[in-house]
């Protein structure tokens, strides 16, 4: 389990900001991954925040995430391999309720786990 925890700031001009806080070393940089159908999203940028242990987190969203659907984003800490956060766009037609969302959602964290179930099995083998 991560020491770390995300906090959303805002979502402006299709970047998603947040704040990752309780960084266990000052000023070491967290090692943090953002990934949409399970691949990373590029250009994710973190910089030092107003204290030592706090860190401002850039994911620019894909252009081919701005799309109609559902499309969910997860953030992980990946020293610990565990999820921080996560944020969902939902664009087109109106969902009655966020179900979609929740299920890919489920899928991202299934994919997670299976990752480190496969680390897991070769580590140990």
């Amino acid at each position: 389990m991560s020491e770390l925890s995300l906090s959303k700031i805002r979502f402006h001009n299709g970047i998603w900001e947040g704040r990752i806080s309780n960084v266990p070393e000052t000023g070491a940089q967290p090692n943090i991954q953002v990934r949409y159908l399970d691949q990373l999203v590029e250009g994710v940028s973190l910089k030092e925040g107003g204290t030592g242990n706090e860190w401002e987190l850039h994911v620019p969203v894909p252009n081919h995430a701005v799309a109609d659907g559902v499309h969910s984003f997860v953030i992980y800490d990946d020293a610990s391999d565990s999820k921080l956060g996560d944020f969902t766009l939902i664009a087109g037609e109106a969902a009655a309720d966020d179900l979609r969302a929740e299920v890919k959602l489920l899928r991202a964290e299934l994919d997670m786990l299976k990752r480190a179930f496969r680390r897991h099995c070769l580590e140990t083998s």
